[in-house]
């Protein structure tokens, strides 16, 4: 199927909604379902960012741009994953009491302005991870246009490539509390630390990364290409001062390289 079937698909998905609310963080999946809900639905269609203590301010910036650069309608909610009961102790399942609370924030919202539907971004790819946050989905009705269409990461990019939305080849991206290994509690101090170890690494010129937050130890997920950049003499040694500085007492990179959802690896073996 080529692109512009594809994208008909997709199209005619969300058109048959009527109405939605878009659950919209500025990444590329629900920067798609934003621009195509705008697309055929107009002012039906309303993009709803929340921001939080996990969502670092560049994100939020980011977002705030995409949103306008769509046209669609924009609103913010604050909200705060660290006040939901169960996700500060951070189990394996962490996903699901933020999702559970975002999913219900953004129904009243939808309920209150008139809306038919709540959507998200989830995508056809998402089946073969660890997604605990789909089960919130489900139990609320909040449907996944891409995923509905059998959209996979890969057309999604090339869809808004297509588009010529600015933010089609932006690196992927989860909230701040994936860089912390299960059961080790996550506080505002300690996504702080992140945030700024993840701020000196960007000012650097990389685009995908991860700072993995092990207590006092920062494990740094890079691509492979890019280790020999942090390794270079000079460099190393500016990094392990900023590192220290910022908060950890080792710094290590990881010569597996960057991946999505590395944290999920423990619970293969569980």
């Amino acid at each position: 199927m080529n692109i512009e079937k594809k994208l008909k698909l997709l199209k005619d998905t969300i058109k048959s909604m009527e109405s939605v609310v878009v659950s919209f963080s500025g990444g590329v999946d629900s920067t798609l379902v934003a621009k195509v809900s705008y697309d055929v639905l107009g002012a039906k269609a309303l993009a709803i960012t929340a921001r939080s203590e996990t969502y670092p301010s560049y994100e939020y910036e980011e977002a705030k741009k995409i949103a306008k650069e769509i046209g669609i309608s924009h609103i913010t909610i604050d909200t705060s994953e660290l006040n939901i009961k169960g996700f500060a102790e951070n189990p394996p399942n962490r996903c699901y009491f933020c999702k559970s609370e975002l999913f219900g924030k953004l129904k009243e919202i939808a309920k209150e302005k008139g809306y038919k539907n709540v959507v998200d971004g989830a995508n056809l790819d998402d089946i073969n991870e660890y997604r605990p946050g789909s089960d919130a989905a489900k139990e609320l009705n909040v449907r996944s246009p891409l995923k509905e269409s059998g959209l996979r990461k890969s057309d999604i990019r090339d869809m808004l490539k297509y588009l010529n939305i600015s933010n089609w080849d932006k690196p992927s991206y989860a909230c701040m509390s994936s860089r912390f290994p299960y059961g080790e509690s996550i506080s505002e101090e300690k996504l702080t630390i992140v945030a700024a170890a993840e701020n000196y690494l960007r000012s650097l010129g990389l685009r995908q990364f991860r700072v993995r937050h092990h207590n006092t130890i920062a494990r740094i997920e890079v691509l492979p290409e890019d280790i020999t950049v942090l390794l270079q003499s000079a460099r190393r040694k500016e990094l392990v001062s900023k590192f220290k500085e910022i908060g950890y007492k080792y710094v290590t990179i990881d010569m597996e390289g960057y991946r999505s959802g590395s944290m999920n690896e423990v619970l293969k073996y569980k």
